[in-house]
């Protein structure tokens, strides 16, 4: 049975940090891919082959790989409000940087410096809500986080759109204005992370004494009851068989995830739409993602099983980028676009729920930083596989069926490798928020 402060706390911390980690990954989100709207001027503009934008566009991963850990376990360290709003204020005006771009170098450069700026984010979030939220909890709250990014598809889709119609206005291009305005929100945000954000419960002066007291407590049982199991040491937490994976599973969802956000409104734009139309239009697999998510993660957390759940949305993934491949109208590419974006939404709140249940402290910044790093080489892979079957072809087939072969994989690697060492959440007096 739920005690009423337990209710109550859980409640407040929800509505105090998700909504805020939300705005932050939205925007996060939307100065990632917006080269996939920007490329559809942008590439003629400044000479940019297919292979070319593919493979700049993947480059922004190898700076998020090479700086991840270390920016992970920095933050563990200094705490999440200073560390964040230092990469949100740098990743800021670098994507703004992305408008001055001259021609491949120049494209090549900026995109390996914005992965570098941006090092850290992600997994210092996911090591963020280890602190506050109960295990049980954890799924639930990660898919809430992790909408922003379809909601940054569905809101951010149209305004890319309409700010590439501003081409010409005082002499600047219309995907010049688009990185720079789009750019604007990070920066002004990493300032507004300085004021709000608090960097654990022990620090909470919003909750009353009796509330803060007992989520530390909560928190430091956590803790204690997976003493004796978890990895606590960042070597230990790096060498972890599950932590390699883990990274695995997620090479395969990063690579469907970063070829839509790179590739669909290409995709979609060689049916003779607009770039307005496009941006509409893009907009509505993302819409059903989010839903999808939500309760694909909620039904995790109320059965407390994570695997089965990670495996069958890569399947729906991998079917969806197959259908993609055979195509042949407006309609049916949004089905399949659809199909991809819910199945690989829907596997991440599990997938990001199993670390911490055999990580602690220093292990957990380590190996959460060590699967999205590696994990995320899946999105510097896929778009310049993309760019040169684009550029074999004149299609985007070959790329999207390579797409849907590491999903496949990513499914037996779940299965096998995670799925006999998964961990239950032992904390079942802690319902869902």
């Amino acid at each position: 049975m739920t005690s009423e402060i337990q209710t109550r706390v859980l409640r407040k911390i929800t509505w105090r940090i998700v909504p805020f980690i939300m705005l932050l990954y939205f925007v996060a989100f939307i100065d990632r891919v917006n080269i996939g709207f920007a490329s559809l001027t942008m590439n003629k503009d400044i000479g940019l082959s297919p292979t070319v934008y593919g493979f700049g566009a993947g480059i922004f991963f190898w700076g998020y790989f090479l700086f991840e850990v270390p920016s992970n376990i920095i933050l563990h360290k200094v705490g999440a409000r200073i560390w964040i709003a230092r990469v949100m204020i740098t990743w800021g005006l670098v994507s703004a940087a992305m408008a001055f771009v001259q021609g491949p170098t120049s494209f090549y450069v900026l995109r390996f410096l914005l992965g570098v700026a941006e090092a850290g984010f992600f997994p210092g979030i996911i090591l963020y809500l280890s602190y506050w939220f109960p295990a049980r909890q954890r799924a639930a709250v990660t898919a809430l986080f992790m909408a922003a990014a379809p909601l940054s598809t569905v809101l951010g889709s149209p305004v890319s759109g309409a700010l590439l119609e501003m081409d010409g206005m005082l002499g600047f291009k219309g995907w010049q204005w688009l990185f720079v305005l789009e750019a604007l929100p990070a920066v002004l945000l990493g300032f507004v992370v300085l004021a709000f954000l608090t960097d654990r419960p022990e620090k909470a002066k919003w909750l009353p004494e009796d509330e803060r007291r007992w989520l530390v407590e909560a928190m430091n049982a956590e803790t204690t009851s997976k003493a004796a199991t978890a990895r606590h040491s960042v070597w230990r937490g790096l060498a972890d068989p599950r932590v390699l994976a883990l990274a695995l599973i997620y090479f395969g969802t990063s690579a469907g995830l970063y070829t839509l956000g790179v590739w669909a409104p290409q995709i979609i734009k060689q049916f003779g739409l607009s770039s307005l139309q496009v941006g509409f239009l893009n907009a509505l697999p993302a819409s059903a993602a989010v839903v999808a998510m939500v309760l694909w993660a909620r039904h995790s957390d109320r059965t407390g099983e994570r695997t089965w759940h990670v495996v069958l949305a890569c399947l729906v993934a991998a079917a969806g980028l197959a259908f993609a491949g055979l195509a042949t109208g407006v309609v049916t590419v949004l089905v399949a676009l659809t199909l991809v974006n819910i199945g690989i939404s829907s596997a991440k709140p599990p997938l990001w729920s199993m670390p911490t249940l055999f990580l602690s402290g220093p292990a957990a910044a380590a190996g959460i930083a060590t699967i999205n790093s590696i994990g995320n080489l899946g999105g510097r892979r896929s778009p310049k596989k993309n760019g040169w079957n684009k550029d074999q072809t004149s299609r985007f087939f070959g790329g999207l069926y390579f797409l849907a072969r590491l999903l496949l994989l990513a499914t037996v690697i779940t299965a096998i490798s995670v799925g006999s060492q998964a961990v239950t959440p032992q904390h079942p007096t802690l319902t869902r928020v």
